[in-house]
């Protein structure tokens, strides 16, 4: 059920991986090297050397902005749930729950948490940037996160296939709790969600369930997803003028294996042969930059970039499991 949610918030994204994802292979190493100029260049910055302080913010709310956030988001709210009625809740049933807390080794109620904080930081930001005070924009982001997500859950309890779960709902809660609690009680996001994917070789297995195209894998394969808390050391360490702001430090999680639920269904492969494949937990370490924290940026662009960077920066990670022990990744993690 994760997998509706997380469409909403990477469907531009989706379509372009689809048709342009060759192409960035072939582009990547110029990103990353613009990427370190732009994080080596704020380093320098960050030494004793003076730094031209942001434009303040204006006081006061916005009214354009306002009444422009207001019809955007009612507008996506009742677009998104006409759709989303349309593709996936054809068949209405009397209203019902279902325990799914134990498929896909947790990733889709880790999943939930993460679109939910992902949802109460951008209604956060855009009701800051339309001028609302802060404790009006942190009530109001986290509101909303759970209003939406709770009117997919009512859908689901009467949706054939489906059913409210209260594994879901906690791990909505969850997610939001974690936006709103820091930001209210730091002022800032020391800790964020994150979301990162590479391809795997189970889709091909079970197309219908893991997805057929990279842009349905990215919302559906499971073993193609990570999540991370990413925790800024700058907010947590003593550290001096200096030290980078934007560094980062993520802890990972994902796993592998899994082309069921529950669990893996019995397959062949085009010879007939059974294929078995073992489900297991992976955990990952990895550095992460947060350029909402630029202190060149503006506060519109600082605002924008900590909406929009929900995806792990490639970089490079320590991974253990049980299966294959510790192993290095130097930048982009390998296809499973």
């Amino acid at each position: 059920m994760q997998t509706r949610f997380f469409c909403l918030r990477v469907t531009a994204t989706m379509l372009y991986f689809s048709i342009f994802l060759p192409m960035i292979y072939r582009i990547r190493a110029v990103v990353l090297l613009g990427l370190c100029w732009l994080l080596l260049s704020e380093s320098v910055r960050a030494q004793p050397l003076p730094i031209t302080p942001a434009m303040p913010e204006p006081t006061g709310i916005n009214q354009g902005r306002f009444i422009g956030v207001l019809v955007g988001t009612a507008a996506f709210y009742t677009i998104t749930l006409l759709m989303l009625r349309k593709q996936w809740y054809k068949k209405k049933v009397p209203f019902h729950s279902f325990n799914d807390n134990a498929e896909w080794l947790q990733m889709d109620k880790i999943g939930h948490g993460a679109t939910a904080y992902c949802m109460s930081r951008g209604g956060y930001e855009l009701m800051r940037w339309s001028g609302v005070n802060e404790r009006a924009s942190i009530l109001t982001g986290g509101l909303l996160a759970l209003l939406f997500q709770t009117t997919l859950e009512v859908y689901d309890g009467h949706s054939e296939g489906w059913g409210f779960s209260k594994g879901d709902m906690l791990a909505n809660v969850a997610g939001t709790a974690l936006f709103v609690g820091q930001q209210y009680g730091a002022g800032q996001q020391v800790v964020s969600l994150k979301y990162g994917f590479r391809k795997t070789i189970f889709p091909p297995f079970r197309p219908n369930v893991l997805g057929k195209t990279t842009g349905v894998q990215m919302l559906k394969d499971y073993n193609g997803q990570q999540y991370w808390l990413s925790v800024n050391l700058a907010s947590v360490l003593p550290v001096g003028p200096s030290f980078p702001r934007w560094l980062n430090l993520d802890v990972g999680y994902s796993g592998s294996g899994m082309i069921g639920g529950h669990e893996n269904p019995p397959i062949v492969d085009k010879d007939g042969r059974q294929v078995k494949f073992e489900r297991y937990r992976q955990f990952f370490i990895s550095p992460d930059a947060d350029f909402s924290r630029v202190a060149t940026f503006s506060p519109s662009l600082q605002r924008f970039i900590g909406t929009a960077q929900f995806f792990k920066i490639p970089a490079p990670s320590l991974e253990f499991n049980r299966v294959n022990g510790l192993r290095f990744h130097p930048l982009i993690l390998p296809k499973e």
